[in-house]
């Protein structure tokens, strides 16, 4: 919230810094104390925005990272909130960063090796809201590929967890133990009765549907009662979307 309120009118003050008569494109996307400019051309941005900017900051008693700042040509690509953003050739695509991916795993192997010794089914139920949330976040991108990579990267360390456990049984009793088909994917690492009676199973990423998100239109404020039937749709259109996804996960 105090990002928000300091950095108010960046945007505007980056519009201002160029004629737009003659021209310039310039965009800004923010999110709290993260944003990207987006420019027609290397030389907009390196000598009308960024210098625009910088008195912006300095200003409110501020000063651009020099370590997260840069100016780079959008096919080259960059990451920004977990998410590399790269134009190949005409198409722009957004997937999970490289880093975003590591830091899951990390994550994941951190889990498994601290509940070495708890329950498969106690397992489960730790990481799952961590693959979901995962998910959740990314699934408006080109992430299907990375969810299936991500999958095997999580499947061979869960392996090596109960490889861990039993270090003197033979593969096929680890999978027969751990591992059981769960619709049609074979070898999902879950228990198939629980203490609830109910059979427990490790989220796959994979099964997150790609949905795109549309982007809200500019002038557009939910507290103005005109906008009222504009954001009623939005919602109606995404609880769809929603409600398809646990149809489809039942």
């Amino acid at each position: 919230m105090l990002a928000n309120m300091t950095l108010d009118g960046l945007e505007q003050t980056v519009k201002d810094c160029v004629p737009h008569n003659k021209g310039y494109k310039v965009n800004v996307v923010r999110y709290a104390d993260d944003f990207i400019v987006t420019g027609d051309s290397k030389e907009t941005l390196e000598t009308k925005v960024l210098p625009a900017i910088q008195r912006f900051m300095k200003d409110r008693g501020l000063e651009l990272s020099p370590e997260k700042t840069r100016i780079t040509e959008i096919h080259d690509g960059f990451d920004f909130l977990g998410v590399n953003i790269r134009k190949y050739g005409d198409t722009l695509l957004t997937k999970p960063s490289e880093k975003s991916q590591k830091s899951l795993t990390n994550k994941v192997k951190e889990v498994l090796q601290k509940m070495t010794h708890a329950s498969q089914e106690k397992v489960i139920e730790v990481l799952n809201p961590i693959l979901r949330g995962w998910a959740s976040y990314h699934h408006h991108g080109v992430a299907k590929k990375v969810f299936g990579n991500m999958d095997n990267e999580i499947w061979y360390a869960t392996w090596r967890w109960a490889k861990r456990r039993h270090p003197n049984k033979s593969a096929y009793w680890i999978k027969s133990k751990y591992f059981h088909r769960n619709g049609d994917r074979n070898g999902s690492f879950s228990v198939l009765k629980t203490p609830s009676g109910k059979p427990s199973s490790l989220f796959n990423l994979v099964s997150a549907p790609i949905q795109r998100h549309i982007k809200i239109r500019a002038e557009a404020h939910p507290y103005d009662p005109q906008w009222k039937k504009y954001f009623c749709e939005r919602r109606r259109r995404n609880s769809r979307s929603v409600a398809r996804y646990y149809r489809k996960c039942c």
